[in-house]
This record gives C-alpha cells, sequence and structure tokens, in this order.
C-alpha cells in the first residue's frame, strides 16, 4: 500500500517525483501550417500570395456576373482565356509534360506573325500547349489565335469555346483579318493527317495541302515563324484505327492505342512525355507585292521551303530532348 500511494504521489508532482510544477509549452502562433497542405496560419491569416489570387478571383466573377468584360469581332475573351482555359492547362504544361521553349523571342513582340506548327498526337493537345507556351513564355504574353478545322465550329459547344478562346475557322478571309490587324496566328497545314497519322510515322511531317497560310502570310505582309513541337507524339501512340465506327460517327478516326479503349477513360490520360517546342528564325514575306499571293508557283515554293526548316527543327529538337519520357524510364 505504501508503494502504490508513493507512486500516486509521484504521479502528482511528476513522472520522476519531486515538487517540480508542470510546465505548458508555449505554441508558436505565427507558424503557418502550409507544409502541411494548408493554405492558413494558425490565427487564421492568409498567406498574402493567396490572399491575391482569392482577391483575383473574386474580381473576376463579380466582372463576369456584370457582364463588364470585352470581346473581340471573332467572339474571342482575353479574360477567360487567360484565366480559366490556359489556367486549367498550366499544370499539363509545366509538371505534365514540362514543356520547355527554344528561341521563343523568334516570334514578334507586337506587329502580326504567322506560326505554323507540325501537328501530332491523336488528341491536338499540342495546340493548346502551344497557345500557353507563347502567352506564358514570350516576353510579350502573345495570345495565339489559332485557324481550326470545319468540324471543331460544326460541334456547337466545341465551337463557341474555340471563339472564346480566340480561335476561329481555317478560311482566308478569317485569317487575313487576323493577320492585318496585327494578331498572332497559328496554324497546323497537316491537319488531320498530321495529328490522326499512326505512332509509327512519328516525326515524319504530312503534305502541307496548297499552301492557303503562306498567301495569306504574302497579302498581309507578315512574317512566318516555323515551330516544332517534339513530344506530342509520344502522348496518345496511335497503333490502331476503329475506322467503320468512326465513319459511324462522323469523326477522321478514332484511335486505338496501347490504353484506348481497353483501360476505358483512364486510356485518355495522356502519357507523360517531355515537350521541346522551338521556333525558327522568321521567313520574311513583306518583300512580296500582295498581288504575289496568286502566284502558285511561288506559294507552293515558300510552301515547300517552310515544311523543310519545321523537319529540320523536328530532327534537332529530337536529339536535343533525348528520351521521351524521362527520369521515368
Amino acid at each position: 500500500m505504501s508503494e502504490m500511494a508513493s507512486a500516486h504521489e509521484e504521479s502528482r508532482n511528476g513522472f520522476h517525483g519531486g515538487s517540480h510544477d508542470a510546465q505548458v509549452i508555449p505554441i508558436d502562433r505565427g507558424r503557418s501550417s502550409r507544409g502541411a497542405g494548408g493554405f492558413a496560419d494558425f490565427d487564421g491569416a492568409l498567406d498574402p500570395e493567396d490572399d491575391r489570387r482569392l482577391a483575383e478571383l473574386l474580381a473576376f466573377v463579380r466582372r463576369r456576373i456584370a457582364g463588364e468584360y470585352e470581346v473581340d469581332e471573332f467572339g474571342f475573351d482575353a479574360e477567360l482565356t487567360d484565366k480559366v482555359l490556359l489556367e486549367i492547362m498550366r499544370p499539363l504544361y509545366r509538371h505534365w509534360f514540362r514543356a520547355e521553349t527554344v528561341d521563343v523571342e523568334n516570334v514578334p513582340g507586337e506587329s502580326g506573325a504567322l506560326v505554323v506548327a507540325n501537328h501530332s498526337g491523336t488528341i491536338p493537345l499540342d495546340a493548346l500547349m502551344l497557345q500557353v507556351a507563347l502567352h506564358d513564355d514570350h516576353p510579350d504574353r502573345r495570345a495565339l489565335r489559332l485557324l481550326g478545322a470545319d468540324l471543331v465550329y460544326q460541334l456547337p459547344l466545341l465551337g463557341h469555346l474555340a471563339r472564346k478562346t480566340g480561335h476561329t475557322l481555317a478560311c482566308r478571309e478569317d485569317a487575313d483579318r487576323l493577320l492585318r490587324k496585327g494578331e498572332l496566328v497559328g496554324v497546323f497545314p497537316e491537319g488531320f493527317k498530321g495529328v490522326g497519322k499512326p505512332f509509327s510515322e512519328r516525326y515524319k511531317l504530312q503534305r502541307f495541302g496548297r499552301g492557303g497560310f503562306v498567301a495569306s502570310a504574302i497579302r498581309a505582309g507578315v512574317p512566318i515563324v516555323p515551330c516544332a513541337i517534339v513530344g506530342a507524339e509520344e502522348i496518345y501512340p496511335k497503333i490502331g484505327d476503329l475506322r467503320f465506327l468512326a465513319r459511324a460517327l462522323g469523326l477522321p478516326y478514332l484511335p486505338i492505342t496501347p490504353l484506348f479503349p481497353w483501360f476505358g477513360l483512364l486510356g485518355l490520360v495522356p502519357l507523360p512525355s517531355k515537350w521541346l517546342i522551338g521556333f525558327g528564325e522568321p521567313i520574311r514575306t513583306d518583300e512580296y507585292d500582295p498581288s504575289d499571293a496568286d502566284d502558285p508557283m511561288l506559294v507552293f515554293n515558300l510552301t515547300d521551303q517552310v515544311r523543310e526548316v519545321i523537319q529540320q527543327q523536328l530532327n534537332e529538337l529530337r536529339l536535343r530532348r533525348g528520351h521521351a519520357f524521362p527520369p521515368f524510364l
């Protein structure tokens, strides 16, 4: 009994006996919980950067509700594009594809220009990544106005979204108007032949059509900037095509990849290939008369020149990149 009483007395005075008073260890109220995944300090204060972002978001929502935003004659909503579309694409661009730009300063800072790029990847994510690259990595944060295929604008929701984010139909009239306004216009001359080609033909440029993009550049007197995108070919390696089903759905192709359709929606997750987006030196067209756009031989020769430059860029960037999936494999 005396031992139990002694133990009870020790528990009152401390683990090892004595008459020491219990010590209260103060909690550092200024310590932030961000390292544990939170956004506020223990005293409830927001980090200044998070506070700024929240204020910007609330201001953006208020402007949308009040209708205090502008769109141009094509329906382009610059703020919506930056705050919504590009914000969604940035994690893919920065962290999933780890994209880098090469010689982005070759793209003019303010004047009109025509960016001509290779097209690949089965699903055209390369167009969106190019848009992010020119907006975020170019010193002047250029907004790219892409010329899209008819199919895009035949789908009501997709067509409306495309116009809201700055794109328009790939036709002579729209291309000429944008270039003459000083806009940065993007085009993928390979079209569905490029984006839907099998993986066995990766990084081999397809035919560039009749050179309508060259004629538009000559009429507007703007430079043509060759662009090579390396990395998109590996995100959905196309090993087959469900042609009968594609025809029934009115699609140019319905791909079979190592993951789709076998894994359902998971098969739509792009593989994390390493991307490089390179921009060649501008090819001038202001030395030509606008009427030269009607010269088929001149247009053909310039088209062929642009195609050869892009193919050379692709070969060089592939060597520079090395393995498509570092450091995963």
